[in-house]
């Protein structure tokens, strides 16, 4: 039975490269808890360092031929878990803002689709959003969203390329989503003032 006790760490990697699971095996038990903890520190996550370090030893393992090129096992296997972890991060960076885009825009579509009364606490908030626009892209906004008219219609009426009609419609957007996610506060002030109003 292979042990650590009789092979030098050298050894064991050329063990590894080769297939051995069994030297695999004492690999991942040498170090899977000090990878984790220090996968942990970066995540803040113990869920996401477990993941992780699974991930790690499962790529160690698909590309075990490239051991035998490793002198330092420790700091080989910290540099594979930091960079694992980083790109896990920006993974789930990067669906937290998809999802946040995605939900805001849903909002917009309900709030431009709702057939409620046009001082609607929503529909206000939505004006707010759409008057702080500069010109030029409040006025495609309002073309595409209001009158529904198609890029070619809009760059033809307004005189710009489709290009500048489809970034103008862009930066519209992401900044209206923006402001409905910072002065979403102001919907439960409009109820406030609107119950006063009512009363």
């Amino acid at each position: 039975m292979l042990t650590a006790d009789c092979l030098t760490e050298q050894e064991l990697l050329q063990q590894v490269a080769g297939g051995n699971e069994l030297a695999f095996r004492q690999i991942f038990d040498a170090y899977h808890h000090l990878l984790g903890a220090h996968i942990f520190r970066l995540t803040d996550s113990m869920e996401a360092a477990e993941e992780i370090v699974q991930d790690v030893f499962i790529k160690i393992w698909g590309n075990r031929e490239e051991l035998t090129e490793v002198r330092n096992l420790k700091a080989y296997l910290f540099i594979v878990s930091r960079n694992q972890a980083l790109n896990a991060l920006k993974k789930s960076l990067r669906e937290k803002k998809h999802y946040q885009k995605w939900q805001t825009e849903q909002q917009v579509k309900e709030s431009m689709d709702n057939p409620e009364p046009l001082f609607n606490d929503q529909y206000r908030l939505l004006d707010l959003a759409i008057n702080q626009l500069p010109p030029q892209q409040q006025k495609v906004y309002l073309l595409s969203r209001h009158e529904r008219l198609k890029y070619a219609e809009i760059a033809m009426k307004m005189n710009i390329s489709r290009e500048t009609v489809k970034k103008y419609l862009q930066l519209a957007v992401g900044s209206i989503s923006s402001y409905l996610r910072e002065n979403t506060y102001l919907l439960v002030l409009l109820s406030i003032l609107s119950g006063f109003i009512n009363n």
